[in-house]
């Protein structure tokens, strides 16, 4: 383990990390409000602390390894989120404990989208400006923009590039450099954002609102700069312009690129995992609308309305609201939380288990069942026309077991805090699939949990976000051996 060099990595990118809030900073200042002066604080002290690790490990040149590249992505998103929390903390308006900060921090950050904080629409626009900012870096990883940075800088980036990116099938890259793959990646994702950005300026929003929720929606995160998030506007326009970015960004970014390059949209229902991903997401759509009609729940229109925007916020782990669907019918809310297990494509800035897990797991559970009756036979798994190689529905199986244990494991922890099981369950299932709004007590807002239970939380986003095994891997003997 080179240890100095992953210190010098580390320093950079805090460092880097630390322009972050400017941003906020030039905010406050258009708006004249002094909420800056904490973006101000917390800067120096982010710059400062990376100025301090990086200096005594500056000339270090080495090559990183596969096991540095998982303790730096680690590493990085556990002190990203911890220096995040800073100017949180410093804030007068919220008045923040360093739990809810850290909470709020890992929450951007991991696009999970779960808030502590209330009375967004009296906060000032500093603070409403870096939620959604947190949530647009953190959409794609910060790490992949680093890897686009860091060669220049003298240092490697595939290991970093390998132990971020979502999904089981992590060797595939769309150029042969990791640097440019990961500018190829940004350049869809910004254009993304100011495409998004803009239909919801001329949709209706301020452009304050507009650019704040392009973050939220392109990172899938689910952020909002107001309480009532997308419904705060009641406008059918903006809520159709939030699902087709939503659902854009729930696709693997991959695809959006061999889409550009070659002047065509074939290459989306070509994809078997697009294709699930568009199915399923209907098969929802029809499920809820049709339960909320025949509840009579809403008027018709309404039902679809709200049936459409739901189930894709939902089901892509967005977590946008335009109504409390937890007071839905009991079984819709528990469905659309079931849903979010699956999540969204792999190398999307979705969360949950991905689709592409789900199918694998789908089509091996179906070669099970044929070899029942043909134990002879050969039934090779398929994606498509191309057989998955074994080790590939190997490494999807022990992901999924390891994820449905990890979510059990902190399950009984939460119980064991006091938590009623609605609330536990659905708590956990917001933060571990990085989905955001939940049942019960955490329906509107976390913020009336206990600080352990916000600590807990804190893990189960950060071990959503890096697809469990990057995370637990460094909890095992065999990672620390020479």
């Amino acid at each position: 383990m080179q240890f100095t060099q992953i210190q010098r990595i580390l320093g950079i990118l805090l460092m880097l990390f630390s322009t972050s809030m400017l941003p906020a900073v030039a905010v406050g200042f258009f708006y004249g409000e002094q909420a800056r002066e904490a973006f101000i604080v917390a800067f120096l002290i982010t710059m400062v602390a990376g100025l301090v690790i990086w200096l005594p490990a500056r000339h270090q040149r080495n090559e990183l390894r596969t096991r540095d590249g998982y303790l730096i992505v680690v590493l990085f998103w556990l002190v990203l989120g911890l220096f995040g929390a800073v100017p949180l903390y410093l804030l007068d308006m919220p008045d923040l404990s360093i739990a809810d900060s850290v909470f709020e921090s890992f929450s951007g950050l991991t696009t999970t989208g779960a808030t502590v904080i209330t009375g967004l629409d009296t906060l000032p626009r500093t603070l409403l400006y870096y939620r959604q900012q947190l949530q647009w870096f953190g959409g794609m990883g910060i790490i992949v923009l680093a890897v686009a940075i860091l060669p220049m800088l003298g240092v490697g980036g595939m290991q970093l590039y390998r132990a971020e990116m979502p999904g089981p099938l992590k060797e595939n890259k769309l150029t042969p450099r990791i640097a440019e793959t990961a500018k190829v990646l940004w350049y869809i994702y910004a254009g993304l954002t100011l495409v998004c950005a803009l239909a919801y300026w001329a949709a209706g929003m301020s452009l304050f609102d507009a650019v704040g929720h392009s973050f939220s929606t392109v990172a899938i995160g689910g952020f909002s700069t107001h309480d009532a998030s997308i419904g705060h506007y009641d406008s059918s326009l903006i809520e159709l312009i939030c699902i087709l970015f939503m659902l854009i960004s729930g696709i693997n970014f991959a695809l959006h690129f061999l889409a550009w390059r070659f002047r065509s949209v074939k290459s989306y229902w070509q994809d078997p995992e697009c294709r699930a991903y568009i199915l399923i997401i209907a098969a929802l759509f029809i499920v809820c609308a049709v339960i909320l009609i025949h509840f009579q729940y809403y008027d018709v229109w309404t039902s679809i309305r709200y049936a459409a925007f739901q189930t894709v916020s939902i089901a892509t782990t967005t977590g946008f609201g335009v109504t409390d669907f937890s007071a839905w019918p009991t079984v819709l809310p528990f469905l659309l939380l079931y849903a979010s297990f699956i999540g969204a494509c792999a190398g999307s800035t979705g969360g949950g288990m991905k689709v592409i897990r789900v199918l694998l797991l789908y089509k091996q559970g179906s070669r099970e069942t044929k070899k029942l009756l043909h134990p002879h036979g050969v039934f090779p798994v398929k994606l498509g026309n191309k057989a998955v190689p074994d080790r590939v529905v190997e490494a999807v199986w022990g992901f999924c077991a390891v994820y449905v244990f990890a979510f059990a494991v902190l399950f009984l922890i939460l119980l064991g805090t006091g938590l009623d099981f609605v609330t536990a369950f659905s708590a956990l299932t917001a933060c571990i699939n990085n989905l955001g709004p939940g049942l019960g007590e955490v329906s509107t807002h976390y913020g009336e949990l206990s600080s352990t239970v916000k600590w807990i939380l804190s893990f189960a986003m950060l071990l959503g976000r890096l697809e469990v095994f990057t995370l637990l891997v460094l909890f095992t003997p065999m990672f620390w051996r020479r």
